[in-house]
């Protein structure tokens, strides 16, 4: 996807992690934006192609987005910039990096979703190639097969109970709560089991 399309915060994220057409909102935007900035001081043309290379060349921001959010992080004074003739280079600020700071939970889901996308369109541009052996498709993405299938089955599973009735539904949350807690290894016990 090129232009105005995106992901993040779930915004733009489909179950699987691909990319649904909708497009950023402008603080996801804005907060994918810093976080680049926060690695290293970027002009706006590094800022779209970093993106870019995060998403294998899934998704590429237009310059009418990119630009004009740049410039409203400049306004609450979160970025700072150096010209160079035209050119505009984008350092972090300590207002910038406070406003990161209290939003890291977020940013790293957008992280991760540009991650996921890139993993993806690896293993997307393999299959291309032919059907991947499971050495050529982890090398690709770093994805076992039996993972993606893993994730496929559960999808499908979901997409057959979706006329499920509301106690079926309840059984379906506690276990992907267990299921969840279980891949985040966290405690069993801290997700709230849901009463039937």
């Amino acid at each position: 996807m090129r232009g105005g399309h995106g992901m993040g915060g779930g915004h733009g994220m489909g179950g699987d992690g691909m990319m649904r057409g909708r497009k950023f909102s402008a603080e996801d935007l804005q907060l994918m934006l810093l976080a680049l900035i926060e690695e290293q001081a970027r002009h706006g043309y590094e800022l779209i192609k970093e993106i870019e290379a995060r998403t294998n060349g899934y998704y590429t921001p237009s310059p009418g987005v990119v630009y004009p959010a740049l410039t409203y992080l400049e306004e609450l004074d979160y970025a700072t910039v150096e010209t160079h003739g035209t050119r505009k280079r984008y350092h972090l600020a300590e207002a910038g990096r406070a406003h990161l700071d209290g939003q890291r939970d977020r940013v790293e889901l957008l992280l991760a979703g540009l991650q996921h996308v890139a993993r993806k369109m690896a293993w997307m541009k393999q299959a291309w190639q032919g059907d991947p052996g499971a050495q050529e498709a982890i090398e690709a993405s770093g994805w076992l097969r039996e993972y993606v299938e893993a994730r496929r089955a559960l999808r499908e599973a979901l997409l057959r109970r979706s006329d499920a009735d509301e106690a079926e539904q309840r059984r379906i949350i506690a276990i992907l709560e267990r299921a969840t807690a279980d891949i985040l290894d966290q405690a069993a016990g801290s997700c709230d089991p849901v009463a039937d």
